[in-house]
């Protein structure tokens, strides 16, 4: 029976569960110390004076540093290329501030010491004279003539200008349009809560250099940055590592401050350097997500069909350029605006704005949850005003011939855009929502629905690295370049090399994670892992069989084209009993005498994967909410998702990455509030006291229908699915809410729907 569609549990999760997980908190070095960093309290503000010396004298301190010995280092990376309209403007991020710090949390010095508490203890007595400066914490604001500039050789506070598409076609269609729908529209800030907050421990020896062990992803990446732009050492110099890894989402991709922090103190120290971020820490220093404002229009002629699209947006983009920043809101929502529909003109602008926030970067979808968010809810508002049917509209506009190019470029292979709306809603009984929503009314509340698509765009970084080795042990070891934070990859990448090798998904041996083993990659992200690492993983297949088939030839003493291979073995095609085990034939491949002259030793096969094509999971949701118009509490009641990922390798993996998705983009619909003082640029949800999570008991059960068709971008078919819950909920909760209070004239409201804002929408409805 084939492996690839099974629904197996995760193979990784027995030692998760048995306290067997190795994290960055299990692992201690003899000899180590601890960091601690020194933060700023002000959001903007001149360093007059850094005073140390009554932290030097503290039991257990081995050094307390600022930015002057930090001087021969170089400034953290930003790496997204963003085709502006003027130079990207990337300002110097040294790993400690230099003069001036620009938001709370921005690093200005940091202790070593023998304890984690004698570190904290001496971070405490570190004095630093601040000299207050203006504040800006808002975009527009940042943006606005006259605004606080966070640096002055920067006008404006703008970095970049980023525009694509045909404005004069959009223009025209808006000019002669028989409707034209318009929206703002504020894609909230988020704050994201990794399970495992960001952590590292740094060595270093003269023989084998630096080894930097870090609760991160996209080792390779990591590596090769923090060796090129900041320690300007060869990459060979530095290992970087990482154990189990508890949860990601994107935001421990970047290289952050505190990596070359411990990489420098381990050298200078001579010994192991740990520090894990506390999260309050973490609030204030790990990239946030999302927030940008959106002036959105679409036209329609008089039968509903769509025929441009128009976005105007200012991106806060925090006080630096992370490593990713830019990407968020200029290159990943290009490929994605417009959806699944058919939308012949599009234009897109972007204005990325400074503030004293904390830097954004990629976030679960990072750009794509965005524009969806952004169509959807344009044609619920098209529907309301010029009375058109709202799942009609979808259908009507759903793309339907493939390959379709879209208005920007990007071409879709296939989907099931209007074909899963049916399914969806059948699965979610839409025909009995009248009664139970009668029922809501005659108990005094209100009940509404949303039906909604989305479609993701998913491919990541366009390359990635596979290689299969036989290992001295009997275990054929998978190397993969891609990296899990939680995805189930121990299982996935063996279950694939199951079938490809006919082997039991014992036999296999799962390697990521670690640039000293693995040859090269570039990490998770973008939803690529299988669509890239697998299918890189399938070449690799290809390519060993390719090299053992000659072999297997000679040693059966049989022609090459009588040779064949099925579960795991190699036989003569008119004697089956003639034959050789995969396994087996690796061990002999070892041996030079079994073969021909010339030919290196050893079955182990290495390809490095390179295609641009991107997959495009899609799929229809539906929320279903009930709101009490007393007191504006919303329950977010039903929940269902059809969802299109092409082929299932495992349906039971697809599913809970599904579901940890929908529930980071209901938080963000119905509770996820990051808020910043707009005098001070101090965080004011800066605890779990103060930003809400979803949990369990916000959540119904979650019902997901897998209903795909197999793209053919990649030998798998297969297309991501890491992203798409975060990309699909927020527009189908948010339409429900509006649904719900349609009947009291509310239009519009603003993520989160929260309690306070829905009340105030139903009070201000009322006059």
């Amino acid at each position: 029976m084939p492996m690839r569609g099974r629904p197996l549990r995760r193979l990784e999760d027995e030692r998760y569960l048995t306290g067997r997980g190795r994290y960055i908190e299990d692992i201690d070095l003899q000899g180590q110390a601890w960091m601690h960093v020194v933060r700023s309290p002000e959001a903007h503000a001149t360093i007059r004076a850094i005073d140390t010396s009554s932290a030097r004298a503290m039991p257990g301190v081995l050094g307390v540093f600022t930015a002057s010995d930090l001087a021969d280092l170089g400034d953290l990376p930003c790496t997204v290329q963003v085709a502006s309209l003027e130079p990207l403007r990337i300002p110097p991020r040294p790993p400690l501030a230099r003069g001036r710090v620009r938001h709370v949390g921005d690093p200005v010095a940091f202790v070593v010491a023998e304890t984690r508490d004698a570190a904290r203890s001496a971070a405490e007595a570190v004095t630093v004279e601040y000299d207050a400066l203006p504040v800006v914490a808002d975009a527009a604001a940042a943006l606005a003539p006259g605004a606080p500039l966070l640096w002055d050789d920067i006008p404006g506070n703008l970095s970049y200008r980023f525009q694509k598409g045909d404005r004069a076609a959009v223009d025209a269609a808006l000019a002669s349009a028989a409707h034209v729908a318009d929206l703002t529209l504020v894609n909230n800030r988020l704050i994201i809560c990794p399970a495992e907050t960001r952590g590292g421990i740094a060595e270093y020896t003269e023989a084998a250099g630096y080894h930097l062990q870090l609760s991160g992803s996209g080792v390779h990446v990591l590596r090769n940055e923090i060796a090129k732009s900041i320690l300007r050492i060869p990459p060979e110099r530095l290992r970087v590592s990482c154990p189990d890894v508890g949860g990601g989402f994107g935001v421990k991709n970047p290289v952050y401050p505190e990596w070359p922090m411990l990489l420098w103190a381990a050298k200078r120290l001579g010994r192991p350097v740990k520090w894990i971020g506390e999260r309050a820490e973490d609030f204030v220093t790990t990239t946030q997500g999302r927030d940008n404002r959106t002036r959105a229009r679409l036209a329609l002629d008089a039968e509903g069909r769509f025929l441009a699209l128009d976005a105007d947006t200012v991106a806060d983009l925090g006080a630096y350029l992370s490593q990713g920043g830019p990407g968020s809101s200029t290159n990943a929502p290009a490929n994605a605006i417009g959806s699944g529909y058919d939308i012949p003109a599009i234009f897109m602008d972007v204005r990325g704005a400074f503030t004293n926030r904390v830097p954004i970067d990629a976030y679960r979808g990072a750009g794509k949850p965005e524009v969806n968010y952004m169509i959807e809810r344009l044609i619920d508002e098209a529907a309301r005003r010029f009375g058109f049917d709202r799942i009609e509209l979808r259908r009507r506009n759903a793309v339907a011939q493939f390959p379709y190019r879209k208005a920007l470029g990007t071409v879709i292979d296939t989907g099931r855009f209007a074909a899963n709306i049916d399914p969806a809603l059948a699965a979610a009984d839409h025909a009995g929502f009248a009664a139970r929503r009668a029922a809501s009314a005659a108990r005094g509340m209100l009940r509404g629905i949303g039906v909604t698509c989305f479609m993701e765009t998913a491919r990541g970084a366009p390359n990635e690295g596979a290689e299969i080795r036989f290992d001295p042990d009997g275990k054929v070891a998978l190397l993969v370049g891609t990296q899990s934070t939680g995805m189930g990859h121990e299982t996935t990448y063996p279950q694939i090399a199951a079938d490809l090798l006919g082997l039991p998904i014992e036999a296999f041996r799962y390697i990521q994670a670690d640039t000293a083993e693995v040859r090269a990659g570039n990490g998770h992200g973008g939803a690529r892992s299988m669509h890239m690492g697998g299918a890189a993983l399938c070449k690799a297949a290809d390519a060993l069989l390719a090299k053992a088939a000659p072999l297997a030839a000679r040693l059966l003493q049989a022609a090459p084209d009588q040779v064949q291979f099925a579960d795991g073995r190699f036989s003569v095609a008119d004697d089956p009993s003639r034959g050789i085990r995969l396994v087996e034939l690796a061990a002999a491949a070892r041996d030079p005498a079994n073969l021909p002259e010339g030919e290196a030793p050893g079955l182990d096969t290495y390809v490095w994967n390179i295609t641009d094509l991107i997959t495009y999971p899609n799929g229809c949701h539906i929320a279903e909410v009930e709101i009490d118009p007393e007191t504006g509490a919303l329950a977010l009641c039903r929940y269902t998702g059809v969802d299109d990922f092409g082929t299932v390798l495992n349906p039971l993996l697809i599913t809970g990455q599904i579901q940890g998705g929908l529930a980071q983009g209901i938080g963000q619909a119905m509770l996820e509030h990051t808020v910043y003082d707009p005098d001070s640029g101090q965080l004011l949800s800066g605890s779990l006291m103060d930003y809400t999570l979803p949990r369990a008991t916000d959540l119904p059960d979650l019902d997901i229908v897998l209903n795909g068709v197999p793209t053919v971008n990649n030998p798998l078919g297969v297309k991501g699915s890491g992203q798409a819950g975060a990309i699909a909920a927020p527009q189908a909760v948010i339409c429900a809410v509006l649904d719900a209070l349609a009947p009291l004239g509310v239009t519009h409201i603003d993520m989160p729907a929260t309690p306070e804002r829905i009340w105030q929408a139903i009070r201000a409805a009322r006059g």
